[in-house]
């Protein structure tokens, strides 16, 4: 797959790399793996402990304790666990909205609910022919919700990264970076770096929460993408005094 331009609300323009048909489809496996275990996992517990006599109680509890779970499975994993399923986070892949904002409830919604035709009918082929088709990595699920699976191993940047020159007539997104000093400055370069490479998103949030409340600024960015944006306005403000 190829890189995906986004648009942020906020004028921000970044970078990413689509997850590949394989990733996900590696990481669909992994994930009926998973519940395919479940599902053997509460049929033998389930089985020993209810005995023979009463096969059609424990049909009924063991078709409760695997159904629901694996009905909700996906759309549970990626409204609790940031955009990934378990398959999902083992190959470093997620969900994100096409105009740089987290993915909300009734997108998870909606990817969910289309599941039953991406991956339903003929074992993933809508879902595989939609991806391959459409240029950004969508199966039917995303194109509804405005979303699309991303690659977290390249990092996602900004084109223009801070320091680097802005283009003519560059409007600084957050004002307010301006008043941050050289020492908050590298300390938010150093935990960002950390935070990406360890892929430990409470750093990155936890960052993101304490610049937000210091510099009085409301966001719906991404917490990586408002960090660098404060960082680039930060390098364009400096440069310009």
């Amino acid at each position: 797959m190829g890189t995906i331009r986004v648009h942020t609300t906020q004028n921000v323009t970044l970078e990413y790399e689509a997850a590949s048909i394989g990733s996900r489809i590696v990481a669909a496996i992994i994930d009926n793996l998973i519940m395919g275990a479940w599902f053997g996992a509460v049929a033998v517990l389930i089985s020993s402990l209810m005995g023979s006599s009463s096969s059609t109680l424990s049909a009924w509890i063991i078709g409760l304790l695997v159904g629901i779970p694996i009905v909700f499975y996906h759309l549970a994993c990626e409204v609790f666990f940031n955009g990934q399923s378990l398959g999902k986070k083992a190959r470093h892949i997620r969900v994100v909205r096409l105009d740089g904002t987290a993915p909300r409830f009734g997108d998870y919604v909606l990817r969910w609910l289309l599941r039953l035709i991406d991956t339903g009918i003929g074992s993933g082929l809508v879902a595989v022919i939609t991806i391959a088709a459409n240029g950004k990595g969508q199966r039917l699920g995303d194109l509804a919700a405005g979303t699309t699976v991303i690659d977290l191993r390249p990092a996602a940047t900004p084109l223009y990264q801070p320091g680097a020159a802005a283009p003519v007539g560059y409007q600084p997104v957050f004002p307010q970076a301006a008043d941050l000093s050289d020492h908050d400055v590298a300390l938010l370069r150093q935990l960002l770096g950390r935070g990406l490479k360890q892929e430990n998103y409470l750093v990155l949030n936890e960052t993101a929460t304490k610049i937000k409340q210091l510099l009085h600024i409301q966001s719906d960015l991404s917490d990586e993408t408002f960090l660098r944006t404060i960082l680039r306005d930060h390098a364009h403000l400096a440069a310009a005094e």
